[in-house]
């Protein structure tokens, strides 16, 4: 594979991305939660972290950035505009916008909702996404900063991605989300497998993500929002996408 990635754990549920292109050993993290653990998989590796990639300002997901700047003397990519709220950027990028990791490029999408600034990191050629908060397995990010017409906008996106798409998202979130994905699909039957595949992983201490947008657009309520089935199930036939959407998300807040 062109573009290797290791999952760090990091802080309760969070992950950080290592990604390195194998031709060229350049080697980028995507955010950093705390920076230890991010160093030390380095460490055991025995890679060199040459960038530091960051989805949004959240604190959980760069409060170890400047510290493992210092560590390594990586170059940090950020939203322009959110640079006010970001650690000190090296490359500031904008929708459309593309970055190298060696010789695997990435598109830069802007993918607000969770946040007004939120971008993701899309690897075409590698059928990579690494969405933050934004899209996650079998779920979608609070609306802290969004509207819910803004996130929806945001997730028709993703639905316009390639199936094999395999998606890395920001958090451990799948048993709850699957909790919730079932109280509105329960007769969905991939989603029940689905649901037991989860519990299995989990219990045998392995990780949930990536997860394919093939998959989820079977099993994530947040992407289904859309499909007459769906809609007639949750007795909202008559309703706009986007008008299901915001009731899931209400629901999903209040769950």
């Amino acid at each position: 594979m062109p573009l290797s990635v290791i999952i760090v754990p990091c802080l309760r549920d969070n992950y950080a991305y290592l990604i390195k292109c194998s031709q060229t050993g350049h080697t980028a993290v995507v955010d950093v939660p705390e920076a230890d653990p991010v160093f030390n998989a380095l460490k055991e590796l025995n890679w060199d972290l040459d960038s530091i990639l960051i989805t949004h300002h959240h604190s959980d997901h760069i409060d170890g950035v400047d510290r493992l700047r210092s560590l390594t003397g990586a170059k940090v990519t950020g939203a322009k505009s959110d640079a006010h709220r970001l650690p000190k950027l090296d490359f500031s990028v904008a929708e459309e916008d593309i970055i190298s990791v060696g010789n695997e490029k990435a598109q830069i999408l802007d993918t607000p909702g969770h946040t007004i600034g939120h971008i993701s990191y899309y690897f075409r050629n590698d059928n990579k996404i690494f969405t933050g908060d934004s899209l996650m397995s079998l779920g979608c990010g609070r609306l802290f900063e969004g509207s819910h017409k803004i996130m929806w906008k945001t997730l028709k996106m993703f639905l316009q991605l390639p199936p094999e798409t395999m998606i890395f998202s920001g958090h451990e979130y799948s048993i709850s989300n699957a909790k919730f994905a079932l109280s509105v699909d329960p007769k969905n039957e991939r989603l029940i497998l689905r649901e037991k595949e989860i519990q299995t992983l989990l219990k045998n201490e392995l990780f949930t993500v990536p997860t394919s947008l093939e998959l989820e657009l079977e099993t994530n309520p947040f992407l289904r929002a859309s499909l007459p089935e769906f809609k007639a199930n949750l007795n909202m036939k008559n309703n706009t996408d986007e008008e299901v959407f915001r009731e899931l998300r209400i629901q999903k807040d209040n769950f």
